[in-house]
């Protein structure tokens, strides 16, 4: 049981992300898409040239709604700004060449750089308009609750939520 604990052990491996933006790292916002498929391909394409979003002046719960195909099928989506003090990164694989951050044991690092930064992400759908209702927007909402659960609670918000 001891061999099979530390073989585990040894494929675990902890990582470092380093949140500054370098020179390289680009804004993103508005070029972020999640699309509801999986695509096997890791590689350079151009995307601008075949994926083109329209507006279709339909407005859903508040939500904008924008059309356009890929790969023959019809999708509809919405562009969600990030809530107020949240940001969006796309991380990479830090070179090896990159000097690692002081203080962190080697081991098994992975070390992550940012490469690049949004505010803003455009989800799309196959079977229906975007909505409120939507997984995707409503996870969001979790959001404001793990504020509210995290947020230090005054002995003026203990007073008044204790039985009289």
């Amino acid at each position: 049981m001891e061999g099979i604990e530390e073989g585990v052990a040894e494929k675990e491996s902890s990582g470092c992300i380093d949140l500054c933006l370098g020179d390289a790292a680009v804004d993103l916002t508005g070029d972020i898409h999640q699309l509801p498929c999986c695509i096997k391909y890791n590689g350079p394409c151009s995307v601008s040239h075949y994926f083109k979003p329209n507006h279709t002046g339909i407005e859903v719960d508040g939500l904008k709604v924008e059309e356009t195909f890929f790969r023959g099928r019809k999708l509809q989506g919405t562009t969600i700004h990030l809530p107020e003090g949240y940001s969006g990164f796309v991380l990479g694989k830090r070179s090896s060449d990159t000097a690692k951050p002081t203080g962190i044991s080697e081991g098994n690092m992975i070390g992550w750089e940012t490469n690049a930064k949004f505010q803003e992400i455009t989800f799309w759908n196959y079977d229906n308009l975007p909505s409120q209702d939507d997984a995707y927007v409503r996870s969001f909402h979790w959001l404001a609750v793990s504020r509210a659960l995290h947020k230090p609670a005054t002995a003026e918000d203990l007073r008044a939520a204790s039985l009289p």
